[in-house]
């Protein structure tokens, strides 16, 4: 397939790497910091398992997927030959200009440069480069090889056929591309996870609820319908004469709402102590890396039936 080079091996980079070398892609891993690229291909062999155990490597054996990633010695090694490179290095806007700067010195003049930040607008760190058309941030959710969404977001200067060569990458990886038409702080995930987190943190600030029940309500309540379908087709469905005829009903419960919902609460204030302690008292913090490890086994599992239903309904 194609030659992909990740540059930072963090949590993001080993994550990319992983979903990439799934779609037979060959990886180029490298991290400033030495042995964090071996260390990152440690980790995706230790993935690699239970992904073909629950039938999630395309065909593949985890040996296989393993052998696709390799670490890279220097930049220009990792960026020899690439089509598509993907830069994982922290949320500093700083860095990423410098960054940016030198990939776009070294890298071919076709290899689409592209950024995971999830804060950071692309015009913020591209804008003097000579090669700044083919610069763009594709924002994953954490992890990708498990949860396919991931956002395309351009700079007012991205070339459309960029935007187009990561869209078809992304999809042929197995991802779920969100093409943005332009930039936007939060970019679509963020925003609609912040308005979502905002509202529970007043529900409990306020005392109309506790955390376990601001968890209950989206856990077995509304992210049943969303783990297969988005608001609008939601909503659409939600009403006998669909999206309008829902609009038309209901409009009115919401814009009574909406005032009420305006006042932010700070996260890290009071309220903080009531979230820190229930949260605790329902997970101790030493048995949180035990429940990442449950979070992500349930997301293999969750992928895996979603895949066999689509497969079976052929959608």
């Amino acid at each position: 397939m194609a030659k992909i080079a990740i540059i930072g091996s963090g949590l993001i980079g080993r994550a990319w790497a992983i979903s990439f070398a799934r779609a037979k892609h060959e990886i180029r891993l490298y991290d400033q910091v030495a042995g964090a690229a071996e260390k990152a291909i440690a980790f995706a062999r230790e993935m690699a398992a239970p992904l073909e155990s629950e039938g999630l490597l395309e065909g593949q054996t985890a040996d296989q997927l393993v052998a696709r990633i390799k670490p890279a010695a220097s930049l220009k090694e990792a960026l020899d030959g690439v089509v598509h490179v993907q830069e994982n290095t922290p949320e500093d806007v700083a860095v990423k200009q410098k960054v940016f700067a030198e990939l776009d010195a070294i890298a071919a003049p076709e290899t689409v440069l592209s950024s995971s930040t999830s804060a950071i607008l692309p015009s913020k760190f591209t804008e003097h480069l000579k090669g700044r058309a083919r610069c763009l941030v594709m924002h994953p959710i954490n992890p990708p090889y498990l949860i396919p969404a991931v956002e395309i977001v351009p700079a007012p200067w991205t070339d459309p056929a960029a935007m187009e060569k990561t869209r078809q990458l992304a999809v042929a990886s197995g991802q779920a591309p969100i093409m943005m038409k332009r930039e936007l702080d939060g970019f679509v995930m963020n925003r609609m996870q912040g308005a979502l987190l905002e509202e529970a943190f007043r529900l409990v600030a306020d005392g109309y609820a506790s955390v376990e029940d601001v968890d209950v309500g989206i856990r077995e309540g509304l992210a049943l319908r969303w783990s297969f379908m988005g608001p609008f087709e939601t909503i659409d469905l939600n009403a006998p004469g669909g999206v309008k005829d829902y609009c038309e009903r209901y409009q009115q419960i919401y814009s009574r709402l909406f005032p009420s919902m305006q006042r932010r609460v700070d996260w890290a204030g009071e309220v903080m102590q009531t979230v820190e302690k229930e949260r605790r008292a329902k997970l101790p913090a030493a048995d949180l890396l035990k429940r990442h490890q449950w979070r992500d086994r349930r997301l293999m599992a969750l992928t895996a039936h979603k895949r066999k239903a689509a497969k079976e309904i052929g959608s």
